[in-house]
C-alpha cells in the first residue's frame, strides 16, 4: 500500500511539474500589467510624432485614423489620403505578423508569445528611429521618408497590438482609451458600481497622456530621440516579461515537495 501511495504521489508530481512548465509564470502575469502601460506610454510617443510631425496622421490609434482618412477623402485641407492610407494599410499588416506569432499561443504561453512579438515591435520602432535621424518634418512635405516613417511606427503599432488582443488583460489595450473611459464613469460609485480596477483605468489614462505630452516637447528638439525613447521603453518592458517568465515557480515547486513529504 505504501509503495502505491509513493507510485501515485511521484505521478501527482510530475504532472504538477509538467503543468507549471507549461503554465504562464505567475512572476510574469503580475508583471504584464505593468509592462502594458509602459507600452501605453509609448502609444502616445509615437502618435505625438506621426501626428504632429509626420503629416496630421496616426499611426498608433487607427481610429483617429480612420476619422483623419475619412476628412481627407472629404477634402479637408492640411490632411493626406496617402498618409492616412499608408498607416492604416502597414498597421493591418504589422497586425498581421503580430497575429502569426501570437496563433501558435494557447491559454498556458499567450505571455511567451506576445513577449515575441514585443520583441519584434521594438525591432520595428528601432529601424523608425534609425530612419528620422536628422529628419525634420517642415522639410520634404511628403518626402519617401515620412512615408517610410509612417509605415515602421504603424508596423510597429500594429504587432504589438496583436499580441495585445490575445493577452485579453482588462483596461489595457494600450491604445484605445474609449471604453477605458467609459469604464471609469458606468462603473463609479455615483453610477451604483464598484469601481473595478479603478487604479488600472487611470493609469492607462495617465500613460497615454503624459507620452503624448513629453512626445510633442520632445520632437521640438528631435524626432529621432522621441523615438529612441520610445524604442527603449518598449525593450525593457519585452525584457521585463522575458525575465520573468525565465523566473522558477518557486510556490509550486515547494507545494509539490511538501506534498510529496505528506504522502511518504
Amino acid at each position: 500500500m505504501d509503495r502505491i501511495q509513493v507510485l501515485g504521489a511521484n505521478n501527482l508530481a510530475a504532472g504538477m511539474i509538467n503543468t507549471s512548465s507549461t503554465d504562464d509564470n505567475p512572476t510574469a502575469e503580475k508583471i504584464a500589467p505593468y509592462a502594458l502601460l509602459g507600452m501605453t506610454l509609448v502609444t502616445g510617443l509615437v502618435d505625438a510624432v506621426s501626428f504632429l510631425s509626420l503629416g496630421r496622421v496616426f499611426t498608433a490609434n487607427m481610429t483617429g485614423n480612420i476619422l483623419i482618412l475619412a476628412f481627407a477623402t472629404a477634402g479637408v485641407p492640411g490632411l493626406s489620403v496617402a498618409r492616412s492610407s499608408t498607416a492604416l494599410i502597414t498597421f493591418v499588416i504589422g497586425a498581421i505578423l503580430g497575429g502569426r506569432i501570437v496563433a501558435r499561443a494557447n491559454a498556458d504561453s499567450r505571455i511567451r508569445f506576445a513577449a515575441q512579438a514585443f520583441l519584434l515591435e521594438v525591432a520595428f520602432l528601432f529601424a523608425a528611429s534609425l530612419c528620422a535621424i536628422g529628419y525634420r518634418g517642415d522639410l520634404l512635405r511628403d518626402s519617401f521618408r515620412r512615408f517610410a516613417l509612417i509605415a515602421l511606427t504603424a508596423l510597429a503599432m500594429g504587432t504589438r497590438n496583436a499580441a495585445v488582443r490575445k493577452l485579453a488583460i482588462p483596461d489595457l489595450t494600450t491604445t484605445v482609451l474609449t471604453l477605458t473611459i467609459t469604464g471609469i464613469g458606468a462603473d463609479s460609485s455615483l453610477a451604483k458600481g464598484n469601481n473595478p480596477r479603478l487604479a488600472r483605468r487611470i493609469g492607462s489614462v495617465l500613460a497615454i497622456f503624459f507620452g503624448a505630452a513629453f512626445g510633442a516637447v520632445a520632437i521640438r528638439h528631435s524626432i529621432s530621440a522621441a523615438l529612441w525613447l520610445g524604442t527603449v521603453i518598449s525593450g525593457l518592458c519585452g525584457v521585463a516579461l522575458f525575465r520573468a517568465l525565465r523566473t522558477p515557480d518557486k510556490p509550486v515547486t515547494a507545494r509539490v515537495a511538501s506534498q510529496l513529504g505528506s504522502c511518504t
